[in-house]
This record gives structure tokens, sequence and C-alpha cells, in this order.
């Protein structure tokens, strides 16, 4: 009897526990599934050779400016390739992976996970609360590239948000501020300031159960 009930009980556990579902968020092809957050500047997103592109090499970046997914996500895994692209002399060179995120008029609101001199791992509350976690750069810094290729992921499981750069641990942050919303879109930004570009591929998501 014993026996009976404990494979009647896996066999309950089992059917409960829904697995996680990975998704691609980019088909290499067109901007389907995301739209830009401010119609002004959507000849600064564009795909090109299999990768989305944000901001540009010829002129400054005016405002800060975002390429929003149609879909909010809570509990995830997200990861992607990016490159970040441009010269200092010219102004700010900065992006960021937004999420758990809204936008609200022309702002952007919600967490940030940072990309750029100075800023490499940081989880930044843009337009609510600033910096919450500055990057561990000790480990990071010997395998970050910062003119090529690097790869990011963002973990948020209930009030914890794990970030990693090339696989290093950047940042470990427990939200304990209560009212801060626990689910958003996913959003590419591009700092406003100097000619600035972003480039980004292998983007997807996997999404836990809530």
């Amino acid at each position: 009897m014993l026996r009976i009930l404990a494979t009647l009980t896996l066999l309950l556990t089992s059917s409960l526990a829904l697995p996680a579902q990975r998704a691609s968020l980019f088909d290499g092809k067109t901007l389907t599934g995301w739209r830009v957050s401010d119609p002004q500047f959507a000849s600064l997103w564009s795909v090109e050779n299999g990768m989305i592109v944000g901001g540009s090499a010829s002129e400054k970046i005016p405002a800060n400016n975002y390429l929003v997914s149609n879909k909010a996500y809570k509990n995830f895994e997200f990861r992607c390739l990016f490159k970040l692209d441009g010269d200092p002399a010219t102004g700010m060179i900065n992006s960021g992976i937004q999420y758990r995120s809204e936008v609200k008029g022309q702002n952007m609101v919600g967490y940030q996970a940072d990309i750029g001199d100075g800023y490499w791992g940081d989880i930044y509350d843009e337009h609510r609360r600033g910096k919450l976690v500055s990057g561990n750069l000790a480990a990071l810094k010997e395998l970050l590239r910062p003119d090529g290729w690097n790869s990011y992921i963002v973990r948020c499981t209930g009030n914890r948000h794990e970030l990693y750069i090339n696989g290093i641990k950047t940042a470990d942050y427990e939200e304990k501020e209560k009212g801060i919303p626990g689910s958003g879109i996913i959003a590419f930004q591009v700092h406003s300031g100097g000619k600035a570009r972003i480039f980004l591929k292998n983007i997807e998501i996997e999404t836990y159960p809530d």
C-alpha cells in the first residue's frame, strides 16, 4: 500500500509541475513581436544581417529610445548576444536591456541590465530609483570584450534578480520594496549622447511557472 501511495504521489506531483517554456524572440529577419516605444525614433531600429541594430553611427542619439517587446514576462531567463559600438569622443556610449518594465508616456520605467563603460552589469531602475546594484567586475574584466560580442543573461524568479555577462554573475538583487511590479515588458535601449549602436542576436527567453 505504501508503495502504491508513493507512486500516486509521484505521478500527481509530476503532473502538476509545469515545464519551463523556451522561445526565440527574434526571427532574424523582421522586428515582428517588437515595437519602437516612440515612433519618432523608428528609423533608429532595423534588422541587418540577421541582427537587430539600434542607434546610429553617423548622428548623435538625441534621446533615450527603446525597442519594446509586445509581451510581458514575470519569471524568466532572458538570453542574448550583444555588441556595443561607438566613439566615446562623440558623447556617452551606453545601452541596456529593460525587463519587468513599462512604457509611461515618453518614458520607460523599470529594471535595466546596463551595458557600457562604467555601467557594465549594473541593475538600474529606469525613471524610478536609479542604480540598485553595481556590477561586480572583478572576474568579468578578464572576459569582457568592450568593443566585441558578449553574452547577457537576465534571470528573474520571484523577487530575485540575477545578471550574467559572459557567464560571470555581475549582480544578484532581491527586491524588498512593496508595490514594485513583478512583471513587464523587455526592451532594448540606446542611450542619448554619442554616435552609438547596439547589435543584438540569438535572442531567446525561457519562462517559468508563477
